[in-house]
């Protein structure tokens, strides 16, 4: 671990972090273009404060921690620009997750199908990629930046401009969409011998 900002060398930033640091924007963002331009705005800002780097954590976690920032500040950007009400995200939530007298009927827990070394797996990271098709993009960004970035609930709020009851609506059904699909094409062995994941059930 980096212990002192004076060992960090912007000269080996490229080449020790590029790949990695687009592989999880690419898959963030599902946009070249835009995924190359969060890594630049990530080594810009790094080099703007490599100064005050103190060496808590590695380098390599300070990178994605900077990138993750600049992935939500994306975010918001998004939902600022378009100016969409997500109150039809609320449609029929009663009748679908709630009981006559507003609680939950199947209150949403932590996400626990995903072992973190899953993420380090090329087949899985294809399938979960699909999976994450079969959500509306307000679903998605809420459980990219809760599951993903380990954004809180408030700030999540916050970046999508939405109530506390519309996100956890948004997180309960991704959830959802996304158990069940990983369920058929990854747990369940189902896309074994596929050589490709065109055909994922989501």
């Amino acid at each position: 671990m980096v212990t002192n900002n004076s060992k960090l060398d912007p000269d080996t930033w490229v080449d020790n972090y590029a790949d990695s640091l687009f592989s999880y924007a690419f898959f963030r963002v599902q946009n070249r273009s835009l995924a190359e331009e969060l890594v630049q705005e990530t080594f810009v800002a790094a080099l703007v404060a490599k100064d005050k780097f103190k060496g808590n954590s590695s380098e390599k976690t300070w990178f994605f921690a900077i990138l993750k920032n600049k992935i939500i500040d994306q975010l918001r950007r998004k939902y600022r620009e378009k100016l969409q009400s997500l109150e039809t995200t609320a449609e029929h939530v009663n009748d679908d997750f709630f009981n006559e007298r507003g609680e939950w009927l199947e209150k949403p827990g932590k996400w626990r199908e995903m072992p973190p070394q899953n993420f380090e797996q090329r087949e899985f990271m294809a399938i979960l990629r699909q999976c994450l098709t079969g959500l509306s993009a307000n679903q998605c960004d809420a459980f990219t930046l809760r599951e993903f970035d380990d954004v809180g609930s408030e700030e999540i709020c916050k970046v999508l401009g939405i109530s506390p009851t519309n996100y956890w609506v948004l997180l309960h059904r991704a959830r959802l969409v996304i158990r069940k699909c990983l369920e058929r094409n990854w747990f369940g062995n189902s896309v074994a011998g596929d050589t490709g994941y065109e055909n994922v059930d989501v």
